[in-house]
């Protein structure tokens, strides 16, 4: 069976393609979640993409992803600001772990320039808009798929 990639999403991403697509772009997150599924495949990799607005939620996934996944991408959103639960999480995570920004938080408010997620990510693709998500599943390919 192949590895298992799982591609964690948090609040508002549900609106993604609606929401301010000025800054988010027109995508959906059901594109999102073909384009990682399309290039998982090529690396002989599978994906799932969930998503959830509630952090305990995130933490209960980042939780099972112990026990069912190779690897993480996670666009922890909002909570990237503020949560050190989602944090703590992925601490307990033993696989390589991705985070994504579809906006560059750095040319945004201040208080999005800092995120809690990037002190366990193994790297993070930041404003690249959904294209960002396939760069790290091509980067998650390469070090779990070959």
């Amino acid at each position: 069976m192949s590895k298992l990639v799982t591609v964690l999403n948090g609040p508002n991403l549900n609106l993604l393609g609606q929401r301010q697509p000025e800054i988010y772009g027109t995508a959906t997150l059901a594109d999102v979640e073909a384009g990682c599924a399309e290039v998982a495949a090529q690396y002989g990799l599978r994906s799932e993409l969930l998503q959830s607005n509630h952090e305990g939620v995130l933490v209960d996934m980042i939780q099972t992803c112990r026990e069912t996944s190779a690897g993480i991408i996670i666009n922890p959103a909002a909570y990237s600001h503020t949560s050190v639960a989602i944090l703590d999480a992925l601490n307990t995570f033993d696989g390589p772990v991705l985070e994504v920004h579809i906006s560059n938080i750095h040319h945004r408010e201040s208080f999005r320039h800092h995120s809690y997620v990037t002190q366990r990510a193994d790297s993070a693709i930041i404003g690249m808009g959904v294209e960002g998500y396939y760069l790290c599943m091509h980067r998650l390919g390469s070090l779990l798929g070959g």
